[in-house]
C-alpha cells in the first residue's frame, strides 16, 4: 500500500510538470524557464536583455 501511495504521488508530480510545460509551450513561450520568454525570442542563454534592462 505505502508503493502504491509512493507512486501515485510520483506520478501527480510528474503529471503536473508535463502539463505545465505543455500550457506553456502552448502560450509561445520560447524559454520556458527565463522570465522574460516572451520577451527574447527564443534566444535565451542566460542573457535575455529587455527594454526595460536596456534603460540604464
Amino acid at each position: 500500500m505505502k508503493n502504491f501511495i509512493i507512486i501515485a504521488i510520483i506520478v501527480c508530480i510528474i503529471g503536473g510538470i508535463v502539463l505545465y510545460l505543455y500550457k506553456a509551450k502552448k502560450r509561445g513561450e520560447t524559454c520556458i524557464g527565463c522570465p522574460y520568454a516572451k520577451q527574447c525570442g527564443g534566444k535565451c542563454n542566460g542573457g535575455c536583455t529587455t527594454n526595460s534592462e536596456n534603460k540604464e
